[in-house]
């Protein structure tokens, strides 16, 4: 959630608060993204997590990565590169305060909007994850994943709809795991995270 008014009143000289989660420190500034259920969000990255350490991906992408929770938990278990592309500035100065403290070597954070960036490129890595807000990635970047040499997806979503709409145009690759993350307890909404493996 993002929390913003007509006015803010700082009331500290603190830039950021620091949510630890699985051991990692996030931080979140004032106008950062962040999920609000800390305990639920922490069993999600360990999923993910969990996850890419069994690929053990060449090189990743976290599309979409705020303050970079995703990125952060799976580079440990990336061989190459992992790329962190979020729009807000903030957030990614927040990512690479928390990849310097954890002395992560292999991540790149780039405030960038994610979807210009991916179809800007020529090469993409083995795994490309994507938390999109909720009206998903959209049919471009949908065709642009099709058609890449990527090898997994991993999807992480709040909007059943945007979700089935999004997987339906990506007719290369099969869902071979799901998780459902009761996120918002007592209320519709949850978070979904897929894993997709390139047919063939």
């Amino acid at each position: 959630a993002i929390l913003e008014g007509e006015e803010e009143i700082v009331l500290t000289e603190r830039q950021s608060l620091t949510m630890w989660l699985n051991g990692l420190p996030l931080h979140l500034r004032p106008r950062s993204f962040f999920q609000t259920n800390s305990h639920v969000a922490a069993r999600l990255y360990a999923s993910a997590r969990d996850w890419v350490e069994e690929i053990g991906p060449e090189g990743m992408w976290d599309l979409f990565c705020g303050v970079g929770g995703f990125a952060l938990h799976c580079a440990p278990h990336v061989r190459g590169t992992v790329t962190g592309i979020e729009v807000s500035q903030e957030a990614i100065e927040s990512a690479r305060q928390s990849a310097a403290e954890l002395g992560l070597a292999n991540i790149l954070f780039r405030a960038l909007d994610a979807s210009d960036f991916a179809l800007g490129q020529s090469e993409v890595p083995e795994l490309v994850l994507v938390n999109p807000p909720r009206r998903g990635i959209g049919a471009d970047l949908c065709a642009f994943l099709d058609a890449s040499p990527a090898r997994w997806l991993l999807y992480s979503s709040c909007n059943p709809a945007s979700l089935a709409q999004d997987l339906a145009r990506l007719p290369s690759f099969e869902p071979v795991r799901a998780r459902l993350f009761d996120i918002f307890p007592h209320t519709a909404h949850s978070e979904v995270l897929v894993l997709l493996r390139r047919k063939g």
